[in-house]
């Protein structure tokens, strides 16, 4: 079953990201018994297949670092984090960062492999795929590597460990450095592997043919940092030279050898998604357009939306993910719903996050095994759930898209806060329009279709539930589609020949 779902992934596939540790610990509590991997109720599933992804992604199933843990418990500022999070906070909540990685096993708390094998298996049968995560840049203190084989790892000196123990730490007889990103302190729970070093680009390719035995695809955590570039200006001479290949070209081409529709998905910043791209990943993230989504306005959405049409498919575009704040905390609430219209609706693949349907505003930390209750938004929830369903029933990203004009008269520029878009995708026509801004707006969208004049078309705004007959399609074709918007209003519309509903009604 699973070999017939994953030949090959949707060229936009829509991802949920859940946190898997959490929401077995949530599942358990609701049914109450324990619940792991291979036992999560049938129910559940079928209401993940029904939502209309195309994947799940169960983030931080592998084996939670016991070293990890203590300095989660023993760093005041995930302390202060925590209890930020619950009122009623205690130390069992603390289950360890998911990214401070022991092994690549699957945590016994969750079941373990068998279980995770299970799971993956009642996943392919509601024709959903299993995403999870591979860490490349860093591992636990106490993964078997460092004390086997710390040639895998940048090194320090003893100076090095006196005049800045929070960055590196002894490890037996060597010093080695502790992970990082050039921009930020080190993290303390993590050591630093050497992306140079030829034992661990192939101690990552065997962990990769692992984890691709039983997944469909991973996540890669920081994917930036391993690029020949990036990491020898981070760890300039402690690297070595620098290899004549670059790290993903050869890591994703050698797992490829043996899991050719595996998916590899980068977590990219810095606008280096295009040379991740060239380098074998399928998707990576598009951290500018929530930037822009976030603090910047229509003009600077659209700019980003005229990129290559080949860029923006490997994209996935998100609203909230483990690392970034509740949309539902940062966006007013109809802006919410535009800036997902946006996201839904534009090229590239789509990362939902468990709780954004529900309007969850509390971020959790990584470091916590168990989330607050929050009151659900059941308006926002009808919303996702009409929209996923729509973009599902009128095959919107199986078809191809189109950015267009929107004009504006000498008296009114309001339609620079117009965004529109359209989808066709066989006899289908979509178009999308989004007002962007905090104030009333109107345009005339330019449509691209040529036999437009030929016929009078009728127009359905399936998410707002309206209807307009009978447009004249040469008005259509010559002036555009005159729309006016409140503020963060959207039309979500459907184009049909007139003329052929009503060949249909007269058959029927």
């Amino acid at each position: 079953m699973t070999e017939d779902i994953t030949k090959a992934w949707p060229r936009r596939p829509i991802i949920y990201e859940i946190n898997a540790w959490v929401w077995l610990n949530e599942l358990s509590r609701r049914y109450g018994r324990s619940i792991q991997l291979g036992s999560i109720p049938a129910r559940e599933l079928d209401r993940l297949a029904d939502s209309g992804f195309d994947a799940v992604w169960l983030m931080g199933v592998w084996e939670r670092s016991p070293a990890g843990r203590e300095i989660s418990l023993n760093t005041p500022a995930v302390q202060e984090e925590c209890r930020r999070t619950l009122p009623d906070f205690a130390p069992e909540d603390v289950s360890g960062s998911p990214y401070c990685i022991h092994r690549y096993v699957v945590d016994e708390h969750l079941g373990g492999k068998a279980e995770l094998a299970a799971a993956r298996k009642a996943l392919a049968e509601r024709k959903l795929r299993l995403l999870l995560d591979f860490v490349p840049n860093h591992v636990a203190p106490d993964h078997p590597w460092v004390m086997e084989h710390n040639e895998y790892f940048i090194h320090g000196s003893k100076e090095d460990l006196g005049r800045d123990p929070a960055s590196f730490l002894a490890a037996g007889n060597a010093v080695l450095a502790r992970g990082r990103d050039p921009y930020f302190p080190a993290w303390p729970d993590t050591v630093q592997v050497n992306a140079f070093a030829p034992g661990l680009r192939q101690a990552a390719i065997s962990t990769l043919n692992e984890i691709a035995s039983q997944c469909d695809g991973v996540r890669c955590d920081m994917a930036m940092l391993l690029l020949n570039s990036v990491f020898s200006r981070t760890w300039n001479e402690q690297a070595g030279p620098v290899p004549g290949s670059e790290y993903w070209s050869e890591v994703i081409q050698r797992v490829r050898q043996q899991s050719p529709a595996f998916l590899f998905v980068a977590e990219a910043y810095w606008d280096l998604e295009w040379e991740l791209q060239q380098q074998g990943f399928d998707f990576c993230y598009d951290k500018r357009l929530y930037d822009r989504l976030v603090h910047e306005d229509a003009l600077s959405v659209r700019g980003h939306l005229t990129a290559d049409l080949k860029y923006q498919d490997h994209l996935i575009r998100f609203l909230e993910n483990h690392d970034e704040p509740r949309c539902a905390g940062i966006f007013r609430e109809q802006q919410a719903r535009a800036a997902a219209l946006v996201i839904m609706t534009t090229p590239g693949a789509k990362l939902l996050h468990e709780g954004q349907f529900e309007g969850a505003r509390i971020k959790l930390s990584v470091h916590l095994g168990r989330r607050p209750q929050e009151r659900v938004d059941e308006g926002l929830r009808e919303f996702y759930d009409s929209l996923l369903r729509l973009v599902a029933e009128q095959q919107l990203l199986q078809g191809e898209w189109r950015l267009c004009e929107c004009r504006g008269w000498a008296d009114n520029q309001s339609n620079l806060n117009l965004l529109a878009w359209c989808w066709t995708n066989g006899d289908q026509r979509q178009v999308t329009v989004i007002n962007y801004s905090n104030f009333p707006s109107q345009g005339m969208v330019q449509l691209p279709w040529r036999d437009l004049a030929s016929r009078d078309w009728n127009l359905s705004d399936d998410i707002n539930h309206r209807s307009y007959a009978n447009r004249d399609g040469g008005i259509l074709s010559a002036s555009g589609l005159y729309v006016s918007l409140d503020p963060w209003g959207y039309h979500f519309i459907r184009l049909q020949s007139a003329e052929s509903e009503e060949y249909g009604q007269k058959a029927a």
